[in-house]
């Protein structure tokens, strides 16, 4: 088992990019090209923002870069320069790391950036991630300006990655207690999977471009879907309304929910880390977002400013989504 301290960090660093299609070292950077630059950044602490009892250093790679793209996506920016900082305790050796680069690699791969880079440094409370993307917005690639009845989709199910924590917690009180919490964990695999590993659409802001779709507004939704209707109002100066029967959900969110007396509505709404984007698009876009984005949902529209943000249940009844 390869040790840090006697292989340093520069020949870490190396060996981890062994057989990736990157070049370590390298400053990531990018030509505007005409375009605006647009950098994202998140901050991720084991004990508070993972458990590495349950949460695979594989995912948990991917996880990180899959969070900046998104970031990066709401901007309608494509992937260009990635930029990883590691602070890595003493319980953690070369394997492991390895293993969490190859979810960064894997990630990466996926969606297209152009360069990588990755620092070494320790760390005395646990795995620290830091992670840092740079991507272009082409001029093409401008917002539409926000119109009432602009149609609201989105990108995945909500509600997935909350329900999903709460059966690996769930399944962490068994393991403590000496139970086997094999059998939830098969039958929630998709709603576990949605925590541990969000899907987005890769490529997404080209794909909207060469469809002649120009959203008027992106957000991604990484604090429920409540905080991003307030956000997309602010920034549009207009209402919306989303319906509750509309929302997309995880196969087996309701039986949990269940279970665990907990709304998967309201898991849509104020739960977090689905990482699923939300969009604004001109209502005359409807066909296109039928036959070529078939993977979205459209929940709602954009409404009058005086409508504000509000959920409408299946009874018609108007909730407004600062009360939720």
């Amino acid at each position: 088992m390869p040790d840090f301290g006697q292989m340093g960090r520069r020949e870490a660093i190396k060996q981890l990019f062994e057989g990736t299609p990157f070049e370590p070292f390298q400053s990531p950077c990018l030509e505007a090209g005409g375009g605006s630059a647009v950098s994202e950044s998140r901050l991720l602490l084991e004990g508070i923002d993972f458990d590495l009892v349950y949460f695979p250093l594989k995912h948990l790679g991917y996880k990180s870069v899959a969070a900046v793209t998104g970031a990066l996506y709401s901007h309608l920016a494509g992937a260009g320069a990635l930029n990883v900082v590691l602070g890595v305790s003493a319980k953690l050796n070369f394997d492991h790391i390895k293993e969490f680069w190859s979810g960064v690699v894997a990630a990466a791969v996926e969606f297209g950036y152009k360069t990588v880079g990755l620092d070494l440094q320790p760390s005395r409370n646990g795995l620290a991630v830091s992670v840092n993307a740079l991507g272009i917005v082409p001029v093409s690639n401008a917002f539409a300006a926000p119109a009432s009845k602009d149609l609201l989709c989105v990108s995945g199910a909500l509600g997935a990655a909350y329900l999903g924590l709460q059966v690996l917690e769930k399944g962490r009180s068994k393991f403590e207690a000496g139970q086997d919490n094999r059998e939830d964990l098969e039958r929630y695999r998709m709603l576990v999977g949605a925590y541990l590993k969000p899907e987005i659409p890769a490529g997404l802001p080209g794909a909207l471009a060469a469809a002649g779709v120009v959203p008027s507004a992106a957000l991604l939704i990484d604090r429920g879907l409540a905080d991003a209707l307030q956000r997309l109002c602010a920034s549009t100066g207009l209402g919306a309304k989303v319906y509750a029967d509309r929302i997309p959900f995880e196969g087996g969110s309701f039986e949990l929910g269940k279970s665990l007396n907990i709304d998967p509505v309201g898991a849509a709404m104020n739960g977090g880390e689905d990482f699923q984007l939300l969009l604004a698009v001109p209502l005359d876009k409807y066909e296109t977002l039928r036959h070529d984005f078939q993977a979205f949902d459209i929940i709602g529209h954009l409404a009058q400013s005086d409508v504000g943000a509000v959920l409408v249940s299946p009874d018609g009844l108007e909730h407004p989504i600062d009360n939720l």
